[in-house]
């Protein structure tokens, strides 16, 4: 086995785990996921800047995600996005710094 296989296949194991741990955080039956290290993010009333902040999420945070929205077109740790997850009754923060593995949504649209 090449050192290349068995780094693809710790990354899986650890994605996996990662996976398991991201669901198992969520006791509101909504996945949850971790917000960007070293970043503590806005919480805002609607999917973009232009909304109030209504709190901000302390470092090390994680949120659950209700649904997903477009808006406010943002650039952050995990790229540049107009995604916004929808984390509590009217709030918001940008997908661009919630570390969901994908660059799409990853749960049903706001609605």
């Amino acid at each position: 086995m090449t050192v290349e296989n068995d780094s693809s296949q710790v990354q899986a194991q650890v994605h996996d785990q990662d996976q398991a741990q991201i669901q198992s955080l969520s006791g509101s039956g909504f996945p949850t996921f971790p917000v960007a290290p070293g970043y503590q993010v806005n919480v805002r009333t609607g999917p973009g800047t232009g909304y109030s902040i209504s709190r901000v999420l302390p470092l090390g945070a994680y949120v659950s995600i209700h649904c997903q929205c477009d808006g406010t077109t943002v650039s952050g740790p995990y790229g540049t996005t107009n995604i916004w997850d929808c984390v509590g009754n009217g709030e918001f923060v940008s997908d661009a710094y919630v570390k969901t593995g994908s660059d799409g949504y990853v749960a049903t649209r706001c609605g």
